[in-house]
């Protein structure tokens, strides 16, 4: 069975992951693990990758962001207020929230991120 088949469960390979360059962003790819394709009724989760140097300029998304950092350490913006976080770290995103991220480190860095199935529009701030 494929991971895009309807099932009760799904098992899907890191090597099976297609990783994209995130457009808005300078340095960010992002690789879709799992969502509604994999029949995940409710959430998609996603694994980011921010390269050393990488930067997100300020935006929004429509819906919330729950994120897990992996590996790495990097700058996160909420808001107006600032964050270094690293492996381990949660961070909650409200729907709507302005936020960004940088990374001025030597590594890479990169976080799981939850979100509701639907539309996750990103709309920068000017």
């Amino acid at each position: 069975m494929t991971a895009s088949e309807t099932a009760s469960h799904v098992v899907r390979r890191a090597s099976d992951v297609e990783y994209e360059t995130v457009d808005a962003a300078d340095g960010m790819r992002k690789g879709v693990l799992l969502d509604d394709s994999d029949g995940a009724p409710n959430f998609a989760m996603r694994r980011f990758v921010l390269e050393s140097g990488a930067s997100v300029p300020e935006h929004t998304n429509e819906v919330e962001h729950e994120q897990y950092v992996l590996a790495g350490e990097y700058t996160v913006g909420i808001e107006g207020e600032t964050y270094e976080v690293s492996a381990g770290d949660s961070l909650l995103v409200p729907a709507g929230a302005v936020h960004w991220y940088e990374n001025d480190g030597d590594e890479e860095g990169a976080f799981i991120c939850v979100v509701p199935n639907g539309d996750d529009s990103i709309e920068l701030v000017e």
